[in-house]
């Protein structure tokens, strides 16, 4: 059998297991030429076999990111293809492999803002996630970070208490103030109560460590 063979659509299951079994097979064996084959059919004429290959691959990038991090410029074109499968599923790999390749993705963030600003719910938040693992990073922080901000700024406020959690690790003294007038700009925004408690409870517990 192939590694295409073993994909979901191939073996006519509608649940994604078999795609997660065999991202962690591959994983598991270090199969650089298994991982070669799903991004090679990533442009396959059935789009049921482009969205398990995504999904395998950016599992893989959950479970070994080395294994598809020299695949960063490959993720990166997909987020302008027309299957919104792919975009979504390519921002997720790109997420899952920051750490491992930031120089390519910080050359490429304005493309991946851009794309996260008019994407699905999925796309943006790991648009953030990736914003927030650049910030981590003293050669990207000052890029990342400003970009970050523009994002609480705009962002739906039903995200907006996931994306400050999410965020608070890379809060320092010389952003934290930025940081904390940005979400309590937003207070007024958030009509549901559990939200605004959410962010609320990330302004105290930041205002609590300033000096």
């Amino acid at each position: 059998m192939t590694i295409i063979d073993k994909l979901a659509t191939s073996l006519n299951r509608k649940d994604e297991g078999p795609n997660q079994e065999l991202a962690k097979f591959i994983a598991d064996r270090e199969d650089r030429e298994a991982v070669k084959e799903l991004l090679d059919n990533l442009y396959n004429r059935d789009k049921n076999i482009q969205s398990d290959c995504i999904k395998v691959l950016y599992e893989i990038g959950e479970l070994k990111p080395s294994l598809v991090a020299a695949y960063s410029k490959e993720f990166i074109a997909l987020l302008d293809h027309g299957n919104n499968r792919l975009v979504w599923g390519a921002m997720t790999a790109l997420d899952a492999i920051t750490l491992e390749n930031p120089e390519t993705i910080y050359l490429s963030l304005d493309k991946i803002v851009g794309i996260a600003n008019k994407g699905s719910v999925i796309t943006k938040d790991h648009g953030i996630n990736i914003l927030i693992k650049l910030c981590s990073l003293k050669q990207y922080t000052d890029h990342a970070f400003n970009l970050l901000i523009e994002q609480l700024q705009r962002c739906p406020t039903n995200q907006l208490p996931m994306y400050a959690e999410n965020a608070i690790s890379i809060v320092n003294d010389n952003n934290k103030d930025l940081f904390i007038k940005t979400l309590c700009s937003r207070l007024d925004d958030i009509e549901k109560d559990t939200k605004r408690k959410r962010v609320e409870k990330v302004i105290k517990k930041l205002a609590k460590t300033r000096k």
